[in-house]
């Protein structure tokens, strides 16, 4: 049965959070936080999930955007890792998130004659091969002559030829919230705004932790035999342990990405590449590119991770190497910036420091997981609740989120083969069922219900024509968005796709969810003017960023 979270799920779940004891109580809202609630609710433990911003609002919704073994990993000999989040990656594409994850074509230019081909064909070959990689086409060995008829966009002479594999990609925003939803349709308490500001202690063991509800500001104990923290970036600052009871410490690694038009590169594959450092992706995105992406220390602000111009620059510099029609910043309509949490290590370069996760107990009843990579969230949120579930007494049945789909799966298949007919039905293009169905699977239904109850529902927003009216609406009916960011930059992402960050779209949107926020007026007016503001603030600290060596 599906839950709507809307402003009355919200003021329920404080009251629960108020008034309830849990098993488990998980702080930290991006992917591997509402993994945890979900595996820990699917056992049948009683959860809370609390999250001081929105779902995905830090790293989880600032990616690549890919479901991947990572095939650079392979060259560091990482085979756990790559083999580990190839399984993920099956088990995403098949069982658990079809209608979120779908395979993507990847094109790997060689650039030397001879042992390159050899080199890299012997990777991919292997990377095809382990930890159910078959659920994807294998890859190709590609002539230079086929290789621009796939990529005309690439200069002849930046290659001597190509091997083509696939891996998949997802909207990683999401598939977060989905899990999110999921978990709440298990039993789990789930809440946004909510900020965890301290433990709550008896002796040494945590037994709880105290929340504060940021809209209302009204503080509240919850009280919990376990507590786990899954706060990524912000693990080392979120609690207030003793100096001698931290498990690890996290390096933050910003990676910036860039979103160029769908047609000013002549491509129809992805393209990776190589660099002196890393590898570069191209990445299709709707009617977008995504190129990216950059892998450098963040000494600054974990809540607003900004790109410099020397970001821009390398992005740019390096993806124009192969261009026959090189890219400049008047083709960028987008940049967006994130920061992975790695676990702390000798390394001064992030891009040598561990994508493992790691799980401790530094106090009693006190849970942490840490590290590990989008992929392998479901790994880690099992890991922790396996830790966590430990001496509650009774027994805990094993993790069962491998064979536990997520909202949206169940039926997609069914609705995506008779999807002439549904958009007949609506009345709508194929192509814009088609969208819908890839990002809301079954669970479409519901928006085909609102649009027959209000035809105006079907309209493309003025200023974002990629999205209906309904969408927006549903954005805080059903997904739990609160205000002009979480519907502009996570529930669709007109933040990224737009040069305007969506300011002509806000209007609008303030528009169509105010009645549903109970918002009057001047409450909308000044929804948009903070909106406005936010835009302004994050486009200001990028231009006031040092610039970072490399």
């Amino acid at each position: 049965m599906s839950v709507r979270l809307d402003p009355a799920y919200r003021d329920a779940a404080l009251h629960s959070l108020a008034h309830n004891e849990f098993d488990v109580v998980v702080v930290g809202g991006g992917v591997v936080g509402a993994g945890a609630a979900l595996d820990a609710a699917a056992r049948g433990l009683s959860v809370a999930l609390v999250e001081a911003r929105d779902w995905a609002a830090g790293t989880s919704s600032r990616s690549s955007k890919l479901i991947h073994g990572g095939l650079r990993y392979l060259e560091q000999r990482d085979f756990g890792l790559v083999r580990e989040a190839l399984k993920e990656r099956s088990l995403l594409l098949h069982r658990l998130a079809p209608h979120l994850v779908r395979p993507v074509p990847f094109l790997f230019p060689l650039r030397h004659k001879g042992w390159e081909r050899a080199y890299i064909g012997a990777g991919v070959a292997l990377y095809d091969s382990i930890g159910g990689a078959r659920a994807l086409p294998v890859h190709r060995h590609l002539s230079h002559r086929k290789a621009l008829e796939l990529a005309p966009a690439l200069r002849p002479e930046s290659l001597t030829g190509a091997i083509r594999y696939y891996d998949a990609q997802v909207d990683d925003a999401r598939l977060t919230m989905m899990i999110a939803r999921t978990a709440a349709q298990h039993g789990a308490t789930v809440c946004t705004r909510v900020r965890a500001t301290g433990l709550l202690r008896d002796g040494r063991a945590v037994v709880g932790v105290r929340v504060r509800d940021i809209p209302g500001g009204h503080e509240h104990l919850v009280r919990a035999r376990r507590v786990i923290s899954a706060t990524g970036v912000w693990t080392d600052d979120d609690w207030a342990l003793d100096p001698g009871e931290a498990p690890f410490h996290i390096q933050m690694s910003k990676g910036v990405h860039i979103l160029v038009p769908r047609e000013r590169l002549r491509l129809n594959t992805g393209l990776i590449m190589r660099t002196e450092k890393s590898v570069l992706l191209v990445i299709p995105w709707s009617r977008y590119w995504i190129i990216g992406t950059t892998d450098t220390p963040w000494p600054f602000d974990r809540d607003r991770p900004a790109a410099t111009q020397a970001d821009l620059d390398y992005l740019l510099g390096h993806v124009n190497e192969m261009l026959r029609d090189p890219l400049s910043e008047q083709d960028v309509v987008g940049v967006y910036a994130g920061l992975r949490p790695l676990l702390s290590g000798r390394s001064a370069e992030t891009t040598k420091l561990s994508r493992e996760h790691a799980v401790a107990e530094p106090v009693p009843g006190f849970f942490v997981v840490a590290g590990g990579k989008y992929t392998t969230y479901r790994v880690m949120a099992a890991d922790v609740v396996d830790a966590a579930a430990a001496g509650l007494g009774a027994a805990v049945a094993p993790s069962l989120t491998r064979h536990l789909p997520i909202h949206g799966a169940v039926g997609y298949r069914e609705l995506w083969r008779d999807r002439s007919a549904l958009a007949a039905g609506v009345g709508l293009p194929v192509p814009t069922v088609e969208r819908l169905l890839g990002r809301y699977g079954s669970a479409v239904g519901d928006l085909v219900e609102m649009i027959r109850q209000d035809r105006s529902l079907a309209a493309p927003l003025a200023g974002a024509d990629g999205y209906l009216a309904a969408e927006i609406v549903y954005a805080v009916t059903h997904e739990g968005a609160l205000d002009l960011d979480d519907v502009l930059s996570r529930r669709t992402r007109i933040a990224i796709e737009y040069p305007d960050r969506g300011l002509d779209a806000a209007v609008e949107v303030a528009g169509l969810v105010g009645g549903r926020l109970g918002w009057d007026r001047a409450a909308r007016a000044a929804a948009v003017e903070a909106y406005r503001e936010q835009t302004a603030a994050e486009l200001s600290g990028r231009r006031a960023l040092p610039m970072l060596p490399r």
